[in-house]
């Protein structure tokens, strides 16, 4: 059992001189940022990337390693599609934090920028397509008789929503006196 598995876990106070929040940010490409320094370090990064929830009470982005954590920023998705390895008879995504789940076909969107979106670890986040895995999932994707983004799985078609931004973005942190 970690402490995180304690209810009171997220309402602990911060240790002594420490405060929860961080310069930590996720760009909208992926990568983690640390007071204004790229995070090079790839084992850190793909920590940061497993870490990655939301504050139960304020619905914040943390990270969350079971025994700290820390709030965090985020530009655009927390997630990241970065594979969709097997396509039939349900596409499987691979994402960013090293997980894998089958696709929820109907919560594609495109945003704004073409960027495919999906929700992810059980509607609870958006995850954004990176080029690659986009390319790997243009042979499902086609049009409706209107000419509508529609993705084709199992001869039924799932319309791809159009998004002018992505839903879940993380509450801002609240200004300081």
């Amino acid at each position: 059992m970690k402490p995180s598995d304690h209810p009171e876990f997220f309402r602990l106070p911060p240790p002594e001189g420490r405060s929860r929040e961080s310069s930590i940010l996720l760009d909208a490409a992926g990568r983690f940022w640390h007071e204004g320094e790229l995070v090079t370090h790839r084992g850190m990064a793909r920590a940061f990337a497993s870490w990655i929830g939301r504050h139960p009470d304020d619905g914040r982005y943390v990270l969350n390693n079971g025994y700290d954590w820390t709030y965090f920023r985020v530009e655009g998705t927390p997630f990241f599609v970065t594979g969709v390895p097997v396509l039939e008879p349900v596409p499987e995504l691979e994402l960013s934090d090293g997980t894998r789940e089958p696709l929820d076909a109907s919560s594609l969107a495109v945003d704004a920028h073409g960027a495919v979106l999906v929700s992810v670890k059980s509607r609870r986040f958006r995850a954004r397509f990176t080029p690659a895995a986009q390319l790997a999932l243009a042979p499902l994707l086609v049009e409706d008789a209107s000419g509508a983004p529609c993705l084709l799985l199992g001869g039924r078609r799932f319309p791809v929503a159009l998004e002018s931004s992505v839903p879940d973005e993380s509450p801002t942190a609240p200004e300081k006196a």
